[in-house]
């Protein structure tokens, strides 16, 4: 759902869209100096080069690896507004120290555009190439999204989710609450996914259990984005898999939203 900017956190209209659908869209958070910022350092670590042998790698876990823990990325939640709105649902989150750098590139088209597929996923839980340990979890309370590039049309490279997927999930785990720990292998039918629309400095907020993947990038620009994983001061290494099986128990924001 695309919603108006707050400085100061999310309206009560969005947090009813954020437990409904798992996901909202809060336009114009981070400002452009901080965008501008961000797009340097990594257009200028880009212009180094990629190794072959570690693109795989790369597109699983993150680009410019050296820029990860930099100012120049971490800024955009810990300096921007992100931080106080996502903050005005969670409730009081650990210190952020990481972004994953992900730009998806235009898709290399001869006269044919390529058939769409999905692969949703969520993060923390292993799979292949994710880097989780199996037996291991490592999720987090919220997924939020910083947009450095404008998406304004579908197929460009864009966040891709399964709406009200986090209640699908939610059942699934609690029925079968080996597989946390397992894989993220066998998942049921999500529904239909939707392609998030935006321009640069958009934050997208998502709940930890909502599926999501990139589309197809078939505009003749580069998809620029980072993302945050974040964690509630409440989530600790004791309770992580009791915040799979009651996703909403580290929103502390949300509770009257709940409690309807």
């Amino acid at each position: 759902m695309v919603t108006s900017p707050r400085a100061v956190g999310l309206t009560t209209d969005q947090k009813r869209s954020l437990h409904a659908d798992g996901f909202v869209r809060v336009p114009g958070v981070v400002p452009d100096e901080l965008v501008g910022r961000a797009l340097r350092a990594i257009n200028h670590d880009l212009g180094k080069g990629i190794d072959p042998a570690e693109l795989r790698a790369m597109e699983a876990i993150s680009f410019c690896p050296s820029l990860c823990r930099t100012p120049a990325i971490t800024d955009l939640f810990e300096r921007s507004g992100a931080r106080a709105v996502v903050e005005s649902a969670t409730g009081p989150l650990k210190p952020v120290d990481y972004g994953q750098i992900a730009p998806r590139w235009p898709e290399a088209l001869d006269g044919a555009q390529p058939p769409k597929h999905y692969s949703p996923h969520i993060d923390g839980i292993h799979a292949p190439d994710n880097g989780v340990p199996m037996g291991t979890l490592q999720n987090f309370t919220a997924l939020a999204c910083v947009l450095l590039s404008d998406l304004p049309t579908t197929d460009a490279g864009n966040f891709t989710v399964w709406p009200g997927s986090h209640r699908v999930l939610e059942r699934f785990y609690r029925e079968h609450t080996d597989a946390a720990l397992r894989d993220y292998s066998t998942h049921p039918g999500l529904g239909t996914p939707q392609q998030i629309t935006g321009r640069a400095g958009d934050l997208i907020i998502c709940q930890f259990l909502l599926g999501h993947d990139v589309s197809l990038n078939v505009s003749p620009h580069i998809r620029y984005a980072v993302f945050f994983r974040v964690a509630s001061t409440t989530l600790t290494e004791e309770n992580r898999l009791g915040s799979v099986l009651d996703p909403w128990r580290d929103w502390n924001g949300m509770r009257a939203i709940i409690a309807r």
